[in-house]
């Protein structure tokens, strides 16, 4: 994963953009109507159960927006909540936090639904040494909050871009002309070019994950869409030599079984691409 100031940076370029695509010239609605003297408060209403995240993102979009709004939390990041419970309490300008009110229950309800999910997920793995991981599918510009929904719902996160570990997928090893091969060039753009980054290779089937054994130094073997009793052969095989993650087509019915087959790392796109947001509204008091 990238270090925590790019993660950071990530997240001041994500509010950013996000202002300027809601707020444009302008809130005219309450500019319209509402004096720029005038104080309110708000609060953060939940009207689901699940997990709450994107409190502390809340408040960087809030401060962001206006360095003087005050926020009082009552429940942070990471817990469990349900219909009725209030989240936080804004005060200030009235004219701001309807600026903000957007973008803050956008981020919120949909780190919420992510993390919820994680969370499902991760209870399901309960008692296993397996840890789920996400992935790079992703919503275009939201991919770091939704990286951090899912740290917040109890999971790990994948690599985070392209740049930040080498990835060897089947359409690489294809192109590059075999495992042998892609991974050898790898490893001399890797010397070339002195970054030190992780390689993970993809493997379809026993007689890739031997070959990938053989070239020796991969940090992690993919096992993409095996079934059980080849996903189990692998991690015999493969021992202490890289780490193990299985992925394809693994849902909430199948997780826990492929985490008894002994795999160090379970990845999902569904933890992100497949989530509805969790109802949340922001309620002048």
């Amino acid at each position: 994963m990238i270090s925590e100031a790019q993660f950071q940076n990530e997240l001041q370029i994500l509010i950013a953009n996000a202002t300027r695509e809601d707020v444009g010239d302008g809130d005219h609605s309450s500019l319209a109507c509402i004096p720029d003297s005038a104080e309110g408060k708000a609060k953060l209403l939940v009207k689901d159960d699940g997990i709450i995240a994107g409190v502390e993102f809340a408040k960087m979009i809030f401060h962001y927006v206006d360095p003087k709004l005050t926020i009082e939390t009552f429940i942070v990041d990471g817990t469990p909540v349900k219909y009725g419970d209030i989240v936080f309490h804004v005060s200030g300008s009235s004219q701001s936090i309807l600026k903000a009110e957007r973008m803050v229950l956008n981020s919120m309800q949909r780190m919420s639904a992510i993390a919820t999910k994680t969370n499902k997920y991760v209870k399901l793995l309960e008692g296993t040494n397996t840890k789920i991981l996400d992935t790079r599918k992703t919503t275009p510009g939201f991919r770091v909050a939704e990286k951090w929904a899912v740290k917040l719902g109890g999971g790990e996160n994948h690599r985070f871009a392209l740049y930040d570990m080498i990835m060897l997928k089947d359409n690489h090893i294809d192109f590059a002309g075999g495992i042998a091969l892609a991974i050898a060039k790898t490893k001399a753009y890797l010397k070339e070019k002195q970054l030190d980054l992780k390689i993970i290779v993809e493997a379809r089937d026993l007689n890739e994950v031997k070959e990938i054994i053989a070239c020796g130094g991969i940090y992690r073997i993919l096992l993409d869409n095996f079934d059980y009793e080849m996903t189990r052969k692998a991690v015999v095989f493969i021992g202490n030599q890289s780490l193990t993650e299985s992925s394809g087509n693994i849902n909430e019915e199948t997780l826990r079984a492929y985490a008894e087959c002994g795999v160090n790392y379970i990845s999902s796109g569904a933890l992100t691409h497949s989530v509805y947001n969790m109802d949340l509204s922001l309620k002048a008091i």
